[in-house]
């Protein structure tokens, strides 16, 4: 008996859902449809266990092929049900749980997995109609689901560190005091009291730096001044860190004619880390199989954001995800520490959904 969280179901809900619309809806930045920007499906594309398998949309019936068999089921048996499967969803508790009443549904259609290979990026592969250019071009989504907890966009790991230098040596016991201090607002206010300020050295794995210098030479650095300003404040959202950055503007761009340099850069990071670059990974630029997300809103609606809709889907990342605290102890940042001549403290970067 197929066994998962609300993220994994909504890998399956995704694809009964889809099939039983036969559209792919696409969203702006708030989540909300853009009702000119509605996309026909063609069918859909899931690896299994067993095999690839390939999901006709054909008037009201759905055939199914793969593993030397095809076959057909009316597209009412999908919509009865998505809606079974989407009140399941909704009313179980954190953690796996089985949907008995779908089970035998599943074996139909030929699920016997809930999530993707976790080798591969892609979800899933949606064929479209572009009504627009006549085209039918395979678009590939990584799932992300608002009934369960939000998801990471950047997982925190030690390679995630920034290490910044200390302006001026503390003695011992202001160090431990600090040390001690839990809140990083508490640590920031004390280091400024004492006349501290950060200065941003270098991170912890230089193949991160790399990767960010890759997108922007200046990336580094203005992703530090981003967390800095995030462990030292209450503003977690990267959408208002990023207007406050602009503000200091601690680069000193020249602003005459309104060029955002900072959301620009940082919309270009959030997607290549969308994309496929990972911090202890050389990224060369090439983004994976995925070219974007299917997102499942809490009310079971879909929406589609896909490099096919470039801005869009920049301004969802940009507009959606915040910064937070991982675990310090884990990742080994937020101490002072001693290195030959100066003093040095790690701060760490994690990038999650809000919902």
């Amino acid at each position: 008996m197929l066994k998962g969280n609300k993220g994994e179901w909504s890998e399956i809900y995704t694809l009964l859902k889809l099939l039983s619309e036969g559209n792919l809806y696409s969203g702006n930045a708030d989540l909300n449809k853009i009702q000119n920007l509605i996309y026909p499906i063609i069918r859909i594309l899931r690896a299994e266990t067993e095999g690839n398998f390939e999901y006709l949309i054909n008037q009201n019936i759905i055939i199914i092929s793969g593993d030397n068999e095809k076959f057909e089921i009316p597209i009412k048996q999908f919509k009865e049900q998505t809606e079974i499967l989407l009140e399941n969803i909704k009313s179980s508790r954190k953690g796996a749980f089985n949907i008995p009443e779908i089970e035998e549904f599943l074996r139909q259609i030929k699920c016997k997995t809930l999530k993707a290979k976790s080798s591969v990026k892609t979800d899933i592969r949606v064929v479209i109609h572009d009504l627009k250019t006549n085209t039918q071009p395979e678009l590939g989504f990584s799932i992300k689901s608002q009934l369960g907890s939000p998801s990471t966009l950047l997982n925190a790991s030690k390679a995630t560190n920034f290490i910044f230098k200390l302006s001026k040596n503390l003695d011992i016991d202001q160090v431990e005091e600090i040390n001690q201090t839990k809140k990083f607002i508490d640590k920031f206010k004390k280091l400024t009291s004492l006349g501290v300020t950060l200065e941003f050295a270098e991170t912890e794995k230089s193949i991160f730096s790399n990767n960010l210098i890759l997108i922007d030479s200046y990336l580094p650095e203005i992703t530090a001044h981003i967390i800095k300003l995030f462990f030292s404040s209450k503003t977690t959202s990267i959408a208002e860190l990023t207007e406050q950055i602009k503000n200091l503007n601690p680069m000193n761009y020249d602003f005459s004619f309104q060029h955002n340099f900072y959301e620009y850069k940082i919309k270009h990071m959030l997607t290549d880390i969308a994309l496929g670059l990972m911090p202890a990974k050389v990224w060369t630029g090439k983004y994976d199989a995925t070219g974007g997300y299917l997102v499942v809103k809490d009310d079971g609606n879909i929406l589609a954001y896909h490099l096919y809709n470039k801005n869009e889907f920049e301004n969802y990342l940009f507009r959606n995800t915040k910064l937070e605290t991982a675990s310090t102890k884990r990742h080994d940042f937020g101490q002072i520490y001693t290195t030959k001549e100066n003093q040095m403290i790690k701060l760490n970067l994690q990038i999650r959904f809000k919902k």
